[in-house]
């Protein structure tokens, strides 16, 4: 490293799983990889707070991802698939081993600055003030930063049905179901007119229309039932006026007889070892955000997406004291959360909450080919270029909470309700690797893992960090190919990508 910066062969942004994965495939096969990482800390969700590893079909699970889990199984002495997920901590130590093993360069505090291109080649990125110089580079970030910076197009949200004449496109139905609230809770504080927090007061698009709107952000929380496990604590700031929707719910519950769990409010399957949990959000009232903070997120400065992330951070510190204090919290629920706390070996820097913000969808390139909702229903389409198989339902997490006015209802009653909710099974589909790479006018050596060319229906679906830790070994053994034959990642030897993934493990069909 010069003071001005560095030449790879190979640079990575973001040391997501994925981001790993490509470091990590290119540094086997000798090549010179630098993975920048904006924080300080790798593996993204895996080692941010998703113990619970979101599989699908395990039988399309190979390569890296495979491996992985192999690597868990080995630290825990069991067999494969016993644990549904690794502790945070365990993950990030099995990625750091791999990069260190691989003889891969991690610069972390390197958050992206400025993009230099020739033409539709990227010659250099700076990140954290210094100079990086590369023949591929590899976007890995959850928002796609490098793409966007590099003047790749995208999309964000929630696209028109007409678009892609997907069924399941735009603004859905609203739809009873268990993250639903019952009919009637009431969007109001007590004797008011005035909306209540977390609820937006802003009208819906029409059913099927695109309204550019993202599904749920949060954070997924490691909770433990240790007696060494840290209490949930009252934050500098909490204010227990926040939380009326809450009130409100619990009362139309009493009303209809309803006794509430903290399982309810909270997932608390002890998915982990050590008597831990990934705490996952669940039920009509949860650890996700819905008032539309996040929409500020995807294309935000530096500074717009701290707000969102501390207004996330507060709300969830928030969540689980009033949760677990409030007398007006039904007692099963203070109860139950009273058995948890915060994991006291996990996120020791970040006082308990996860160092990463789970950004379920942000930007979405719009690459080479298109993945959509006809390549996954009602049957798979074949791709020539099939590089690794996608296999988890279509999980669209709830986008916005609304309140329903009296002429929208035929009650004459107003009530919250939640929208988005999308949960539609697949059988296991290829994923070309034109989705991973932007079109050729648009860039030529940029592989993007995450932010993959997909439309918001079938993003849903690969979004899962098994399939990222699949594309992130795709886009680091392609970049491998396009050095080697000095050619653009588009015109890497498709068929000879193809071979070596088999022979690294990956499964390509069943």
């Amino acid at each position: 490293m010069t003071a001005t910066g560095r030449h790879a062969e190979l640079v990575v942004y973001a040391a997501t799983a994925a981001g790993v994965a490509a470091a990590v495939s290119a540094a086997r096969h000798g090549v010179g990889v630098v993975l920048l990482e904006p924080g300080r800390h790798v593996g993204g969700m895996v080692s941010g707070g998703l113990g619970y590893t979101d599989v699908g079909d395990a039988r399309v699970v190979g390569g890296i991802a495979r491996e992985f889990a192999a690597a868990v199984a080995e630290h825990y002495g069991v067999r494969i698939g016993d644990y549904a997920g690794p502790e945070p901590h365990v993950a990030e130590q099995i990625f750091r081993r791999w990069l260190e093993d691989a003889g891969v360069e991690v610069v972390h505090d390197a958050p992206l600055g400025g993009v230099e291109l020739a033409g539709a080649r990227i010659v250099a990125v700076t990140a954290g003030g210094k100079r990086y110089t590369a023949g591929v580079f590899v976007d890995a970030g959850y928002e796609g930063d490098l793409l966007a910076k590099a003047g790749v197009p995208y999309a964000v949200g929630r696209e028109d049905r007409s678009l892609h004449g997907e069924s399941l496109a735009g603004r859905t139905e609203i739809r009873p179901g268990k993250h639903q609230f019952p009919h009637y809770v009431s969007p109001f504080r007590a004797g008011t007119d005035e909306v209540v927090p977390f609820v937006r007061n802003e009208p819906m698009a029409d059913v099927g229309a695109g309204d550019g709107a993202v599904m749920s952000y949060g954070y997924r929380v490691c909770l433990s039932s240790g007696p060494d496990r840290r209490p949930f604590e009252r934050r500098d700031g909490y204010d227990p006026a926040q939380w009326e929707l809450a009130r409100n719910w619990f009362r139309r519950l009493a009303e209809d007889g309803v006794e509430l769990r903290a399982d309810q409010v909270v997932g608390l399957v002890r998915n982990l070892p050590n008597g831990k949990c990934d705490g996952n959000s669940i039920g009509p009232f949860s650890l996700n955000l819905l008032d539309g903070t996040n929409r500020a997120y995807p294309d935000g400065s530096p500074e717009d997406r701290e707000r969102v992330r501390r207004v996330h951070r507060d709300y969830t510190r928030d969540f689980f004291w009033f949760m677990s204090t409030d007398p007006d919290v039904p007692r099963g629920v203070r109860d139950g959360l009273a058995a948890w706390g915060w994991a006291a070996d996990e996120f020791l820097d970040t006082d308990g909450l996860p160092h990463q913000f789970y950004v379920r969808e942000a930007r979405r390139m719009r690459g080479e080919y298109v993945l959509t909702q006809h390549d996954l229903l009602p049957a798979p389409r074949r791709q020539y270029d099939v590089v690794a198989m996608g296999s988890y339902h279509i999980d669209v997490r709830e986008v916005q909470r609304v309140w329903r006015s009296a002429y929208e209802h035929p009650d004459e009653r107003c009530e919250v309700v939640n929208e988005g909710y999308q949960s539609i099974g697949v059988r296991p589909y290829p994923i070309p690797y034109r989705s991973l790479v932007p079109r050729f006018d648009d860039c030529s050596n940029l592989i993007v893992p995450v932010c993959v060319s997909a439309s918001h229906v079938a993003f849903a679906s690969v979004r899962m960090e098994p399939q990222y830790e699949m594309l992130g070994h795709i886009a680091g053994l392609a970049a491998v190919l396009a050095l080697a034959g000095d050619r653009e990642v588009q015109r890497v030897d498709v068929g000879e990508l193809q071979r070596r993934l088999v022979d690294e493990g990956q499964v390509l069909a069943l």
